[in-house]
């Protein structure tokens, strides 16, 4: 590492109570978190029933829902798309989210990864610069009952200062450099997860300490990039 100075709720429950009939995608789910995260390392017991339980196939287009749980993003349509599974696990595992936490999420797209920390946070606060986004992703997550995420609409580069301090930050989109107005947000000890620079992006865990910033680099991941600060 090198120094540089300076909740869970009911989202998604009713599908526990569906037969297999009214769920035809419970055996991927399964098949998803053995294969995809499970021998790859992700170990997070929360986060894995979380995966298997949040239906992913409902967070991109009906003509898509056979592919939701390949091992590859999906596109939802144009400007949006779900992160790869186990890169979406990688992320959220970094965070080390035990349902006490008050997450910042940059980058909402469909609500997929936003649905995914509401069952690992105690509440979500999730940003989306594109309007059509937000609007259906605020009605998705509404609708599948997790209400402990708030969508806003708006340029994530600024955070969400009136919900700040927050104990854990991600990005689902890679800004060229950290955003500093975002670090700021972030609580002494806390931590955050950020893909910078590039196409090919270092991902990046961050915490926030009494001396400045502890960085730590991860590994590469293809995200897309985050638009500019205005």
């Amino acid at each position: 590492m090198t120094r540089i100075a300076g909740t869970i709720l009911l989202g998604a429950l009713v599908l526990s109570s569906m037969s297999a009939a009214q769920d035809p995608f419970r055996g991927d789910r399964s098949w998803m978190v053995e294969n995809q995260l499970r021998r790859r390392g992700i170990h997070q017991t929360d986060l894995l029933n979380a995966m298997e339980t949040v239906p992913r196939h409902l967070f991109v287009p009906e003509s898509s829902r056979e592919a939701a749980y390949v091992d590859e993003a999906v596109g939802t349509g144009p400007g949006g798309g779900l992160l790869q599974p186990y890169i979406t696990a990688l992320m959220i595992e970094l965070l080390e989210l035990n349902g006490t936490q008050k997450v910042l999420e940059v980058g909402t797209g469909s609500g997929y990864d936003a649905a995914i920390l509401s069952r690992l946070a105690r509440e979500v606060y999730t940003i989306e610069i594109s309007e059509r986004l937000g609007e259906d992703a605020k009605e998705r997550l509404r609708d599948l009952g997790y209400n402990n995420v708030h969508v806003r609409i708006g340029d994530g580069n600024g955070g969400w200062p009136t919900e700040a301090p927050f104990d854990a930050i991600i990005l689902t989109t890679a800004p060229a450099e950290i955003p500093p107005r975002l670090f700021q947000q972030l609580k002494t000890n806390g931590k955050m997860v950020v893909p910078v620079g590039g196409i090919l992006h270092d991902r990046t865990g961050l915490t926030q300490t009494d001396e400045g910033m502890v960085r730590r680099r991860i590994e590469p991941v293809r995200i897309a990039p985050m638009s500019p600060d205005p």
